[in-house]
């Protein structure tokens, strides 16, 4: 499953924001340095799909804002 994710990052508290089936906004407290946004942007989904980290994988927009993200369900 693919899902497409606006980051943003800097934020008091790290949330996710369901906007339909395959549509998100995430908000992390982490600054976009040394790939630390990204590992908790992987947390935070492999916690709300209740899967292990190894199973989000970033497909694309690793630098930027607007991230696809592949949920591999096994």
């Amino acid at each position: 499953m693919k899902i497409s994710v606006r980051v943003s990052t800097n934020k008091d508290k790290s949330n996710i924001s369901r906007v339909d089936d395959n549509n998100f906004i995430v908000a992390l407290k982490s600054i976009p340095e040394k790939g630390n946004a990204n590992k908790e942007l992987i947390k935070l989904l492999a916690e709300y799909y209740n899967i292990p980290k190894d199973q989000v994988v970033i497909k694309s927009g690793v630098t930027s804002k607007n991230k696809i993200i592949e949920i591999v369900l096994k």
